[in-house]
Order: C-alpha cells, then sequence, then structure tokens
C-alpha cells in the first residue's frame, strides 16, 4: 500500500499594472473557482493565492489541492506509478 499524492489542478495568470482593478481582480477569482469547481472540485480543497507585487502587477493562482489517497495507486483514475 502506498500514498497517492495527486498533483493540484491549476488556474493562474500574471496581470500587469494599470491593467485590473480590486472589481476586475474579484470577477477573475470568482471565474478561476467556477472553473475548478466545474472539474470537480469541493469548495473545501479549492484554495486562492492573490500576490500582489510591488511594482503595481498581480499575480493569481487558484488550485485544486486534492487530498492524499492511502491505498493503490491502480486503484485511483489515472493513477501512475510512484
Amino acid at each position: 500500500m502506498s500514498l497517492y499524492q495527486p498533483e493540484p489542478v491549476e488556474i493562474s495568470t500574471r496581470i500587469r499594472p494599470g491593467e485590473w482593478t480590486e472589481e476586475s481582480l474579484a470577477e477573475l477569482v470568482i471565474t478561476y473557482r467556477a472553473r475548478i469547481a466545474e472539474m470537480g472540485a469541493p469548495p473545501t480543497e479549492v484554495a486562492t493565492d492573490i500576490e500582489r507585487n510591488d511594482d503595481g502587477s498581480v499575480k493569481v493562482v487558484v488550485s485544486w489541492v486534492k487530498a492524499a489517497i492511502a491505498g493503490d495507486e491502480d486503484s485511483v483514475p489515472g493513477g501512475q506509478p510512484l
């Protein structure tokens, strides 16, 4: 038996200074979270990280951080050898 640790699913982007507002940033996060949810992610496994840089740019990352599964990796859909 092994511990299968799937890779996270991630949607991310960087936006240059002057090309975003707080409102457009909030809408982008909502859109990314909805896309991850459409892939089957429960809300408790969706993480959002917003990095605001000194130059006024912003990096947005929304991830589905899948929990590790104890068992045989072959039993996991798309399982792969460790």
